[in-house]
């Protein structure tokens, strides 16, 4: 079991910080091919589609042919991705880019959907809300260290004024995904093969007519678009001159202060989780996360910077502790109760676009309103959900219509 949890503790590593590598690509492409705002937030919108897509085709794959094998070949995918940005950086294509960027997020997607459920395997029910929160500290040490790394190779380095940059970075992730996916591959014996459930998906959207799991699967929606709108602006915000002034690589040298903040938060999270309601603590970070957007947004100098950076740190327990709450009390529908909600994070591909647009029109300060929406949202879920579900005696389903809407 010890051999399983440090395999799944590196799936998330890897995932996790290849994902935060968008935050530096994204003003690097947006200076070469002079983009507006939202038109490079198309990168996000390419990314998080992919959730949207192959999360329920990767599920299948999953109970075809089992957990470890499912990983490898999610790792294989991702390798696939990150090669695509070589022709894509020769031909300097923003299009070319674009799909790269969807058949590396088609192999994350395959390894969360493997990573997530093996971590309610690892312990105790009861502690669930916990232990997610622990390996999501693990995602979040990928997200500080990648884009640190990453503004050194593409904003700083020998090759900043040209797209090569990013080729060369992602070549040097192929590499290592191709070492780890045949590790993956040549121990998939060695580990304990869990049994991947029957899960019909097609039935499994009729969970959204359940008030408490529907508003769940919207603050997976919120939350994810909010975290992705952010780290995509804090660059160009960075570099204003109303804020801090900085040039592109110091300003991407600041990202990992964002996930920095969520990685501590996470590690903290985990043990507050023991000792505190989990939907108390979530609306409590929401309205903390709600406050330093409005000092970001109306503020001048470092203050608003550090505002904004600091939201990381109010987003640690955020995703965790939405997922568990809405799986809560779902008995043997968790599992279809989980790719559900793995579907609801193309709040990724949308909500950025929303905040890009927003942006264009009446400025980066303006457009923190979208996100400060997504956490209002996440603090009445929060709210809601603060006592467990089996406690809860006016918990009724919703209508139909709504359900579809949703």
């Amino acid at each position: 079991m010890s051999e399983l949890r440090v395999f799944v503790f590196a799936l998330f590593f890897i995932f996790g910080g290849i994902t935060s590598l968008n935050d530096v690509i994204i003003p690097k492409l947006k200076g070469l091919f002079t983009l507006k705002y939202a038109e490079v937030m198309l990168v996000q919108s390419a990314f998080f589609a992919a959730y949207f897509i192959v999360s329920l085709p990767a599920a299948a794959l999953l109970r075809r042919i089992g957990y470890m094998r499912t990983a490898a070949a999610g790792l294989m995918l991702m390798m696939l991705g990150c090669l695509l940005f070589i022709p894509a950086s020769r031909a300097g294509l923003f299009p070319l880019f674009l799909g790269a960027l969807f058949v590396l997020a088609a192999g994350i997607t395959t390894v969360q959907v493997v990573a997530n459920p093996l971590v309610s395997m690892l312990g105790r029910a009861q502690t669930a809300h916990s232990r997610l929160t622990f390996a999501q500290a693990f995602n979040s040490l990928g997200t500080t260290l990648f884009p640190y790394v990453g503004s050194l190779l593409i904003l700083k380095g020998a090759l900043a004024n040209r797209s090569e940059a990013i080729g060369h970075t992602y070549l040097g992730l192929a590499v290592a995904l191709f070492a780890l996916s045949a590790l993956v591959w040549w121990h998939r014996r060695r580990l304990p093969e869990q049994p991947a459930p029957h899960v019909p998906f097609v039935g499994a959207f009729g969970l959204l007519r359940q008030g408490r799991f529907a508003y769940g699967a919207l603050g997976i929606f919120l939350y994810v678009g909010a975290e992705v709108s952010i780290g995509s602006m804090i660059v160009s915000f960075l570099m204003q001159s109303t804020v801090m002034g900085l040039g592109p690589g110091a300003a991407g040298a600041h990202i990992p202060f964002y996930w920095g903040g969520a990685m501590v938060g996470r590690f903290i999270g985990a043990w507050l989780l023991k000792m505190i309601s989990p939907g108390k603590l979530l609306a409590g970070v929401a309205g903390m996360a709600l406050l330093m957007l409005l000092i970001a947004a109306n503020a001048r100098g470092p203050g608003a910077g550090w505002a904004l950076l600091s939201i990381g740190l109010c987003n640690s327990i955020m995703f965790p502790t939405i997922f568990s709450l809405a799986c809560e009390g779902l008995g043997a529908r968790a599992a279809e109760g989980s790719g559900i909600l793995c579907v609801s994070i193309v709040g990724g591909a949308i909500v950025p676009l929303m905040t890009g647009s927003t942006a264009d029109h009446w400025g980066l300060s303006a457009a923190l309103l979208v996100p400060a929406l997504c956490y209002l949202g996440i603090l009445g879920f929060g709210w809601m959900a603060r006592e467990p579900r089996e406690r809860q005696t006016n918990t009724r389903s919703i209508p139909p219509a709504f359900a579809r809407r949703t």
